[in-house]
């Protein structure tokens, strides 16, 4: 294994925890986490009801566009080509619905969210400035519908509650995931109950997906039709790096650490090299986070509640 860049004397402890595997003799997980944290990248909290509405959007949509308005979202690095694309796309008066396509890890979420900065910061044409990207929950939206019928109906709910408001463009990641969704003993699956609407343009959806997993969507020729494809791919190592230092701060915030430039080389180096079932910068970032939360472990804090006691 490589020299370890971030002070802990080796990195088989940390590769080994990004595999899911547990060090039980780590003294770290002895000691306590600083009681004050900053909120990390989703804000924290219970994510659901940030679309400022209620029904269904409010309770299986998540509004990255508020969330990009209170700084609660990380810089997006290098991906200006695709978010412009995406833009280009979504101003377009038919086929507005644009599919990012790419595999787990590269980017393609943080696309979506550079939209929406790029919306909140009035960068983007006159037709989109109002618009508002909710992310939706499909899974959620999906659970305790096994009923025949029950799922339809609430999908149709949703379409009445997102129709009603044309400023609204769903985002819907694993968009594969649609097809069959809630096809419990004959009824509709939610890609049948999109294809309608799609086709009237009475929505925009942007949605994300892997090339292998976008070949399901193309089988339904009707709805693949609905969609333009978009594709994501994985950054370069020295791209990652630039990523890296562009979230740097966030993670330094959070963690109450210092990452100089080598640690940030290297979280991008050593996870390109030794972590091969993924895909940069996600485990680069990954590695940057392990990185930082062991070494908070380590610290020596103070609760603030105990400053002002004699």
């Amino acid at each position: 294994m490589a020299q370890d860049p971030f002070g802990f004397g080796g990195l088989d402890d940390i590769f080994r925890a990004m595999q899911g595997g547990v060090d039980s003799n780590n003294a770290y997980r002895q000691q306590q986490t600083p009681p004050t944290q900053p909120a990390g990248p989703n804000g924290g909290g219970n994510r659901r009801g940030n679309n400022n509405g209620g029904g269904l959007l409010g309770q299986y949509g998540f509004n990255l566009t508020a969330q990009a308005k209170q700084g609660k979202i990380d810089p997006v690095i290098g991906r200006d080509n695709e978010i412009n694309r995406v833009i280009e796309i979504l101003n377009r008066r038919t086929k507005n619905n644009p599919v990012l396509i790419g595999e787990a890890g590269v980017g393609k979420t943080a696309v979506v969210e550079g939209l929406a900065q790029k919306i909140v910061a009035g960068q983007v044409p006159q037709k989109l400035l109002d618009k508002e990207i909710i992310r939706l929950d499909v899974a959620s939206l999906v659970q305790g519908t096994g009923i025949r019928g029950q799922f339809e109906q609430r999908m149709q709910q949703l379409m009445k509650e997102v129709q009603s408001n044309p400023n609204i463009v769903l985002f819907i990641d694993e968009i594969h995931e649609i097809m069959g969704a809630g096809n419990a003993e004959g009824g509709m699956d939610a890609g049948n109950v999109l294809k309608p609407a799609l086709a009237r343009g009475d929505f925009q959806l942007v949605g994300a997906t892997t090339l292998n997993e976008y070949r399901d969507i193309e089988k339904d020729a009707a709805l693949a039709r609905r969609f333009q494809p978009v594709t994501v791919n994985e950054p370069s190592v020295e791209e990652s790096i630039k990523i890296l230092k562009g979230i740097q701060k966030k993670y330094e915030d959070y963690h109450h650490v210092k990452y100089d430039e080598d640690a940030i080389v290297a979280a991008v180096k050593l996870s390109n090299r030794y972590i091969q079932d993924r895909f940069l910068p996600d485990k680069a970032i990954d590695l940057l986070d392990e990185a930082g939360s062991r070494k908070n472990l380590t610290l020596k804090t103070v609760d603030p509640k105990n400053l002002f006691k004699i």
